[in-house]
Protein backbone atom coordinates (compact mmCIF):
# COMPACT_ATOMS: atom_id res chain seq x y z
CA UNK A 1 0.00 0.00 0.00
CA UNK A 2 1.66 3.56 -1.26
CA UNK A 3 0.84 6.75 -0.13
CA UNK A 4 0.09 9.09 -2.59
CA UNK A 5 2.52 12.09 -4.11
CA UNK A 6 -0.60 15.54 -4.27
CA UNK A 7 1.34 17.31 -6.94
CA UNK A 8 -0.98 21.00 -7.19
CA UNK A 9 -1.19 22.76 -10.58
CA UNK A 10 -0.31 26.32 -9.88
CA UNK A 11 -1.16 29.25 -11.73
CA UNK A 12 1.46 32.24 -12.08
CA UNK A 13 -1.20 35.06 -13.58
CA UNK A 14 -1.28 36.91 -10.42
CA UNK A 15 0.92 40.18 -11.09
CA UNK A 16 0.75 42.59 -14.47
CA UNK A 17 2.32 42.07 -17.26
CA UNK A 18 3.22 43.92 -20.34
CA UNK A 19 1.16 41.76 -22.71
CA UNK A 20 -1.91 41.88 -20.40
CA UNK A 21 -1.55 45.26 -20.10
CA UNK A 22 -1.98 45.79 -23.97
CA UNK A 23 -4.69 42.93 -24.26
CA UNK A 24 -7.10 43.51 -21.43
CA UNK A 25 -6.45 46.49 -19.53
CA UNK A 26 -3.33 48.39 -17.11
CA UNK A 27 -3.41 46.29 -14.39
CA UNK A 28 -5.21 43.08 -15.18
CA UNK A 29 -4.19 39.99 -13.48
CA UNK A 30 -6.32 36.93 -12.60
CA UNK A 31 -7.87 39.20 -9.64
CA UNK A 32 -9.66 41.14 -12.14
CA UNK A 33 -11.79 38.92 -13.45
CA UNK A 34 -12.52 37.10 -9.67
CA UNK A 35 -13.47 40.31 -8.38
CA UNK A 36 -15.74 41.12 -11.27
CA UNK A 37 -18.01 37.89 -10.38
CA UNK A 38 -21.52 37.98 -10.19
CA UNK A 39 -23.95 35.43 -9.10
CA UNK A 40 -25.57 34.13 -12.00
CA UNK A 41 -28.58 32.25 -10.35
CA UNK A 42 -29.86 32.07 -6.84
CA UNK A 43 -27.15 30.61 -4.40
CA UNK A 44 -24.51 30.53 -7.08
CA UNK A 45 -21.53 31.24 -4.49
CA UNK A 46 -19.99 34.73 -5.92
CA UNK A 47 -17.96 36.04 -5.93
CA UNK A 48 -15.28 34.08 -4.19
CA UNK A 49 -12.79 36.39 -2.21
CA UNK A 50 -9.55 35.09 -0.74
CA UNK A 51 -8.96 34.43 2.96
CA UNK A 52 -5.46 34.54 4.52
CA UNK A 53 -3.56 35.40 1.47
CA UNK A 54 -5.45 38.14 0.20
CA UNK A 55 -5.47 39.67 -3.39
CA UNK A 56 -1.80 38.65 -3.74
CA UNK A 57 0.78 39.84 -6.03
CA UNK A 58 2.99 36.77 -6.96
CA UNK A 59 5.80 39.32 -7.27
CA UNK A 60 6.30 39.47 -3.34
CA UNK A 61 8.45 36.74 -2.53
CA UNK A 62 6.88 36.67 0.98
CA UNK A 63 3.44 35.78 -0.56
CA UNK A 64 5.46 32.65 -2.23
CA UNK A 65 6.43 31.48 0.99
CA UNK A 66 2.85 31.79 2.89
CA UNK A 67 1.65 29.76 -0.19
CA UNK A 68 4.42 26.83 0.19
CA UNK A 69 3.68 26.41 4.36
CA UNK A 70 -0.16 26.28 3.88
CA UNK A 71 0.73 23.17 0.72
CA UNK A 72 2.82 21.84 3.29
CA UNK A 73 0.06 21.82 5.95
CA UNK A 74 -1.77 20.28 3.01
CA UNK A 75 0.02 17.20 2.62
CA UNK A 76 1.08 18.44 -1.19
CA UNK A 77 4.34 17.17 -1.91
CA UNK A 78 4.76 20.09 -4.61
CA UNK A 79 3.56 22.34 -6.80
CA UNK A 80 3.33 22.25 -10.62
CA UNK A 81 3.63 25.60 -12.27
CA UNK A 82 2.18 26.09 -15.71
CA UNK A 83 4.78 27.03 -18.34
CA UNK A 84 4.47 29.25 -21.33
CA UNK A 85 6.31 29.08 -24.36
CA UNK A 86 5.58 30.31 -27.73
CA UNK A 87 8.33 29.19 -30.01
CA UNK A 88 11.05 31.42 -28.44
CA UNK A 89 8.80 33.59 -26.38
CA UNK A 90 7.47 32.95 -22.61
CA UNK A 91 4.86 34.84 -20.90
CA UNK A 92 4.03 34.66 -17.33
CA UNK A 93 7.63 33.73 -16.49
CA UNK A 94 8.88 36.01 -13.68
CA UNK A 95 7.14 33.97 -10.93
CA UNK A 96 9.04 30.81 -11.85
CA UNK A 97 12.42 32.64 -13.26
CA UNK A 98 12.63 33.84 -9.15
CA UNK A 99 11.76 30.82 -7.97
CA UNK A 100 14.69 28.90 -9.76
CA UNK A 101 16.82 31.95 -9.17
CA UNK A 102 16.44 32.74 -5.58
CA UNK A 103 16.00 29.09 -4.20
CA UNK A 104 12.82 29.87 -2.19
CA UNK A 105 10.48 28.55 -1.19
CA UNK A 106 12.31 25.46 -0.86
CA UNK A 107 9.21 23.44 -1.84
CA UNK A 108 9.21 20.66 -4.74
CA UNK A 109 8.43 22.05 -8.21
CA UNK A 110 7.61 20.81 -12.13
CA UNK A 111 6.23 21.60 -15.08
CA UNK A 112 3.60 21.86 -17.18
CA UNK A 113 3.58 23.28 -20.99
CA UNK A 114 0.20 25.34 -21.15
CA UNK A 115 0.88 24.88 -25.05
CA UNK A 116 -2.24 25.97 -26.40
CA UNK A 117 -3.09 29.48 -28.25
CA UNK A 118 -4.43 32.21 -26.25
CA UNK A 119 -7.42 33.79 -27.35
CA UNK A 120 -9.50 37.11 -26.48
CA UNK A 121 -13.16 35.36 -26.31
CA UNK A 122 -12.15 33.04 -23.88
CA UNK A 123 -12.21 35.16 -20.53
CA UNK A 124 -14.65 37.75 -22.08
CA UNK A 125 -17.57 36.61 -24.12
CA UNK A 126 -18.75 40.28 -24.55
CA UNK A 127 -16.03 40.29 -27.45
CA UNK A 128 -17.68 38.36 -29.64
CA UNK A 129 -15.76 36.62 -32.10
CA UNK A 130 -12.60 34.69 -30.88
CA UNK A 131 -9.11 37.39 -31.32
CA UNK A 132 -6.35 35.39 -31.29
CA UNK A 133 -4.08 36.90 -28.66
CA UNK A 134 -0.64 34.80 -29.39
CA UNK A 135 -0.58 31.71 -31.57
CA UNK A 136 1.24 28.80 -30.35
CA UNK A 137 3.14 26.89 -33.14
CA UNK A 138 5.89 23.96 -33.45
CA UNK A 139 8.83 25.18 -35.53
CA UNK A 140 10.66 22.02 -35.26
CA UNK A 141 13.84 20.40 -33.32
CA UNK A 142 16.12 24.15 -33.39
CA UNK A 143 13.13 25.46 -31.12
CA UNK A 144 12.65 22.15 -28.72
CA UNK A 145 16.02 22.30 -27.90
CA UNK A 146 15.99 26.08 -27.44
CA UNK A 147 13.00 25.24 -25.22
CA UNK A 148 14.85 22.78 -23.24
CA UNK A 149 17.65 25.32 -23.05
CA UNK A 150 16.13 27.87 -21.32
CA UNK A 151 14.80 25.41 -18.56
CA UNK A 152 17.88 23.87 -17.86
CA UNK A 153 18.81 25.47 -14.62
CA UNK A 154 15.71 24.39 -13.05
CA UNK A 155 15.93 21.21 -14.64
CA UNK A 156 19.27 21.00 -12.42
CA UNK A 157 17.53 22.48 -9.75
CA UNK A 158 17.73 19.97 -6.50
CA UNK A 159 13.83 21.10 -5.91
CA UNK A 160 12.69 19.80 -9.21
CA UNK A 161 9.75 16.36 -8.75
CA UNK A 162 11.35 12.91 -10.05
CA UNK A 163 9.41 9.61 -10.87
CA UNK A 164 12.16 7.07 -10.82
CA UNK A 165 15.02 9.58 -11.37
CA UNK A 166 13.32 11.11 -14.44
CA UNK A 167 12.00 14.51 -14.61
CA UNK A 168 8.15 15.17 -14.07
CA UNK A 169 7.40 17.10 -17.05
CA UNK A 170 3.40 17.61 -18.37
CA UNK A 171 1.71 18.95 -22.01
CA UNK A 172 -1.32 20.76 -21.76
CA UNK A 173 -2.57 20.25 -25.31
CA UNK A 174 -1.89 16.89 -26.94
CA UNK A 175 -1.31 19.17 -30.63
CA UNK A 176 1.86 18.93 -30.94
CA UNK A 177 2.22 17.64 -34.87
CA UNK A 178 5.85 15.62 -34.12
CA UNK A 179 5.16 14.34 -30.64
CA UNK A 180 8.18 11.80 -30.81
CA UNK A 181 10.27 14.16 -32.29
CA UNK A 182 9.82 16.79 -29.14
CA UNK A 183 10.16 13.48 -26.62
CA UNK A 184 13.32 11.77 -28.03
CA UNK A 185 14.82 15.83 -28.34
CA UNK A 186 14.42 16.42 -24.41
CA UNK A 187 15.29 12.99 -23.48
CA UNK A 188 18.21 13.32 -25.58
CA UNK A 189 19.32 16.53 -24.01
CA UNK A 190 18.54 15.61 -20.62
CA UNK A 191 21.40 12.89 -21.00
CA UNK A 192 23.71 14.64 -22.35
CA UNK A 193 23.38 16.97 -19.64
CA UNK A 194 23.28 14.29 -16.78
CA UNK A 195 19.79 14.15 -16.26
CA UNK A 196 18.16 10.59 -16.67
CA UNK A 197 15.34 11.90 -19.00
CA UNK A 198 11.38 12.93 -18.30
CA UNK A 199 8.44 11.42 -17.20
CA UNK A 200 6.23 13.12 -19.89
CA UNK A 201 2.08 13.10 -18.78
CA UNK A 202 -0.04 14.94 -21.27
CA UNK A 203 -3.46 15.96 -20.82
CA UNK A 204 -6.52 14.06 -22.85
CA UNK A 205 -10.55 15.17 -22.78
CA UNK A 206 -11.32 11.76 -24.22
CA UNK A 207 -10.07 8.32 -23.27
CA UNK A 208 -9.79 7.45 -26.96
CA UNK A 209 -6.83 9.84 -27.29
CA UNK A 210 -4.95 7.85 -24.93
CA UNK A 211 -3.35 5.18 -26.85
CA UNK A 212 -1.91 7.69 -29.30
CA UNK A 213 0.10 9.85 -26.61
CA UNK A 214 1.50 6.61 -25.18
CA UNK A 215 2.51 4.92 -28.51
CA UNK A 216 4.17 8.33 -29.13
CA UNK A 217 6.16 8.04 -26.04
CA UNK A 218 4.42 9.92 -23.07
CA UNK A 219 4.86 7.91 -19.42
CA UNK A 220 1.19 8.92 -18.60
CA UNK A 221 -1.92 10.84 -19.02
CA UNK A 222 -4.56 12.36 -17.21
CA UNK A 223 -8.08 12.98 -18.12
CA UNK A 224 -9.53 16.80 -17.70
CA UNK A 225 -12.91 16.08 -16.16
CA UNK A 226 -14.36 19.31 -15.98
CA UNK A 227 -14.15 19.50 -19.97
CA UNK A 228 -16.12 16.46 -20.28
CA UNK A 229 -18.50 17.69 -17.95
CA UNK A 230 -18.91 20.64 -21.00
CA UNK A 231 -18.72 18.08 -23.65
CA UNK A 232 -20.95 15.74 -21.95
CA UNK A 233 -23.67 18.20 -21.37
CA UNK A 234 -23.10 19.64 -24.81
CA UNK A 235 -23.67 16.04 -26.59
CA UNK A 236 -26.30 15.23 -24.33
CA UNK A 237 -28.80 18.04 -25.39
CA UNK A 238 -27.33 19.42 -28.60
CA UNK A 239 -30.32 21.01 -30.15
CA UNK A 240 -31.57 22.45 -26.71
CA UNK A 241 -28.88 23.96 -25.71
CA UNK A 242 -28.32 25.67 -29.34
CA UNK A 243 -31.52 26.87 -28.76
CA UNK A 244 -31.19 27.76 -25.14
CA UNK A 245 -27.95 29.80 -26.02
CA UNK A 246 -29.53 31.86 -28.44
CA UNK A 247 -32.26 33.50 -26.29
CA UNK A 248 -31.38 33.27 -22.64
CA UNK A 249 -27.80 33.11 -20.63
CA UNK A 250 -28.15 30.08 -19.01
CA UNK A 251 -24.95 28.50 -17.72
CA UNK A 252 -24.22 25.21 -17.79
CA UNK A 253 -24.71 23.61 -14.32
CA UNK A 254 -23.61 20.62 -12.43
CA UNK A 255 -23.31 18.94 -8.83
CA UNK A 256 -20.52 18.15 -7.37
CA UNK A 257 -21.99 14.66 -6.67
CA UNK A 258 -22.42 14.66 -10.93
CA UNK A 259 -18.72 14.97 -10.74
CA UNK A 260 -17.59 12.85 -8.68
CA UNK A 261 -19.42 9.85 -10.61
CA UNK A 262 -18.25 10.91 -13.36
CA UNK A 263 -14.84 10.67 -12.57
CA UNK A 264 -15.11 7.07 -11.31
CA UNK A 265 -16.72 5.95 -14.22
CA UNK A 266 -14.81 7.24 -16.79
CA UNK A 267 -11.13 7.19 -15.31
CA UNK A 268 -9.56 4.06 -16.27
CA UNK A 269 -7.32 3.76 -13.29
CA UNK A 270 -4.47 1.64 -14.75
CA UNK A 271 -0.56 3.09 -13.82
CA UNK A 272 -0.58 4.96 -17.38
CA UNK A 273 -3.50 7.31 -16.14
CA UNK A 274 -3.30 9.76 -13.23
CA UNK A 275 -5.63 10.71 -11.53
CA UNK A 276 -6.64 14.52 -11.40
CA UNK A 277 -9.04 15.96 -8.95
CA UNK A 278 -10.78 18.86 -8.67
CA UNK A 279 -12.12 20.99 -5.09
CA UNK A 280 -14.20 22.75 -6.88
CA UNK A 281 -15.21 24.27 -10.46
CA UNK A 282 -16.64 27.65 -11.66
CA UNK A 283 -15.07 29.19 -14.96
CA UNK A 284 -18.31 32.11 -14.59
CA UNK A 285 -15.95 34.72 -13.48
CA UNK A 286 -13.21 34.49 -16.99
CA UNK A 287 -16.78 33.16 -19.08
CA UNK A 288 -19.74 34.57 -17.51
CA UNK A 289 -22.83 32.04 -18.30
CA UNK A 290 -20.64 30.04 -21.43
CA UNK A 291 -18.80 28.14 -18.29
CA UNK A 292 -19.06 25.19 -17.22
CA UNK A 293 -20.00 25.53 -13.01
CA UNK A 294 -20.31 22.89 -10.11
CA UNK A 295 -22.33 23.52 -7.36
CA UNK A 296 -22.57 21.99 -4.16
CA UNK A 297 -19.13 21.27 -3.08
CA UNK A 298 -17.79 21.34 0.87
CA UNK A 299 -14.86 20.21 2.42
CA UNK A 300 -16.19 16.72 3.87
CA UNK A 301 -17.21 16.18 -0.01
CA UNK A 302 -13.86 16.55 -0.76
CA UNK A 303 -12.20 14.59 1.64
CA UNK A 304 -14.35 11.73 0.72
CA UNK A 305 -13.90 12.05 -2.23
CA UNK A 306 -9.49 11.94 -1.99
CA UNK A 307 -10.27 8.73 0.00
CA UNK A 308 -12.33 7.13 -2.65
CA UNK A 309 -9.31 7.86 -5.15
CA UNK A 310 -6.90 6.98 -2.74
CA UNK A 311 -7.86 3.42 -2.22
CA UNK A 312 -8.34 3.14 -6.32
CA UNK A 313 -4.54 3.54 -6.70
CA UNK A 314 -3.11 2.16 -3.27
CA UNK A 315 -1.52 -0.83 -5.05
CA UNK A 316 0.68 1.54 -7.34
CA UNK A 317 4.26 1.84 -6.96
CA UNK A 318 4.86 4.28 -4.59
CA UNK A 319 6.82 6.83 -7.22
CA UNK A 320 4.23 6.85 -9.94
CA UNK A 321 1.40 6.99 -7.39
CA UNK A 322 1.22 10.88 -8.14
CA UNK A 323 -2.41 12.56 -8.05
CA UNK A 324 -2.90 16.19 -9.69
CA UNK A 325 -4.55 18.42 -7.82
CA UNK A 326 -6.64 21.02 -10.12
CA UNK A 327 -5.64 23.23 -8.38
CA UNK A 328 -3.78 25.08 -5.93
CA UNK A 329 -5.15 28.59 -7.29
CA UNK A 330 -7.14 29.13 -10.16
CA UNK A 331 -9.57 31.67 -8.48
CA UNK A 332 -10.50 32.71 -11.88
CA UNK A 333 -12.15 28.75 -12.58
CA UNK A 334 -13.21 29.17 -8.83
CA UNK A 335 -10.73 25.95 -8.42
CA UNK A 336 -8.80 26.25 -5.67
CA UNK A 337 -7.69 25.10 -2.49
CA UNK A 338 -6.67 28.23 -0.92
CA UNK A 339 -8.20 29.62 1.76
CA UNK A 340 -11.59 31.85 1.15
CA UNK A 341 -14.10 33.74 3.17
CA UNK A 342 -16.81 31.07 3.07
CA UNK A 343 -14.64 27.65 3.82
CA UNK A 344 -10.69 29.44 5.59
CA UNK A 345 -8.56 26.85 5.81
CA UNK A 346 -11.11 23.98 5.67
CA UNK A 347 -10.31 22.32 1.94
CA UNK A 348 -6.71 22.43 2.89
CA UNK A 349 -7.40 20.32 6.51
CA UNK A 350 -9.43 17.75 4.48
CA UNK A 351 -6.93 17.14 1.93
CA UNK A 352 -4.20 16.39 4.84
CA UNK A 353 -6.85 14.26 6.61
CA UNK A 354 -7.79 12.74 3.97
CA UNK A 355 -4.13 11.69 3.05
CA UNK A 356 -3.45 10.46 6.27
CA UNK A 357 -6.91 8.23 6.44
CA UNK A 358 -8.64 9.97 9.31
Amino acid sequence: MSKPRLIAFYLPQFYPTKENDEWWRPGFTEWTNVGNAKPLFPGHYQPRVPADLGYYDLRIPEVREKQAELAREAGIEGFCYWHYWFAGTRLLDRVFREVVESGKPNFPFCLCWANHSWYKKVWDPSKGKDKLLIKQTYPGEDDYVAHFKAMLPAFKDSRYMKVNGKLIFGVFSSDIPDKKLFINTWNRLAKENGLQGFYFFARICVEKEKKALLDAGFDAVFIETAQTLNIQTYEFSRFFWKVVRKFTTIPKVNTYKHYTKLFHKQYDFNEKVIPCVMPNFDHSPRSKHRGVIIVGSTPQKWKEFLISVFKRIQHRPNEENIVLIKSWNEWGEGNYLEPDLKFGKDYIIATKNALEGE
